[in-house]
């Protein structure tokens, strides 16, 4: 089974991804890891966690290329079935898989969230996204007192953006 290193190392070097997109799968990644080790996730929770958010945005690339846009739920509808491709050989458990899938096929859902891996993934793209879309303080506020589930992803907000 890959580790979660070769598998981040595998994910910078995936065609077409500019430094932007490294840099953004890098952050999220920290993050998530960060939220998930404070929030006590188990091991297993954790690594099905931290594969999504080193793979959630694993379309952007093509979609790029096709639309010039890396548009939100075009990400979940083509990220999903890439991040399976892409996974196919690292050593995971079908189960696994099939939870990063849908992790990267609702990442930029907030609605019917049904487990804490999904809530992180969606805490740590947000935290990442706030200050490179350069989001509104009162759009950053809104999402850390009303979307915001986790104790640490709502102090991680506090302490970053002073909401």
């Amino acid at each position: 089974m890959m580790t979660i290193p070769e598998i981040l190392s595998r994910m910078i070097a995936f065609p077409g991804n500019t430094v932007h997109d490294i840099e953004h799968l890098l952050k999220v990644w920290g993050y998530a890891r960060t939220i998930g080790a404070l929030e006590g996730l188990d091991a297993h929770t954790q690594r099905v966690l931290e594969i999504a958010a080193i793979v959630h945005d694993i379309a952007c690339p093509a979609l790029r290329e096709r639309t010039g846009a890396c548009n939100g739920k075009l990400q979940e509808q083509e990220g999903a079935p890439m991040a399976a491709a892409f996974l196919k050989d690292v050593g995971l458990p079908p189960a696994d898989i099939d939870r990063v899938c849908f992790l990267v096929g609702h990442h930029h859902t907030f609605a019917g969230v049904d487990g804490i891996d999904w809530q992180i993934l969606l805490e740590a793209d947000y935290l990442v996204n706030a200050s490179e879309s350069g989001y509104s303080k009162e759009n950053i506020r809104h999402f850390a007192e009303s979307l915001c589930r986790t104790a640490s992803g709502r102090s991680l907000f506090r302490a970053i953006y002073h909401v």
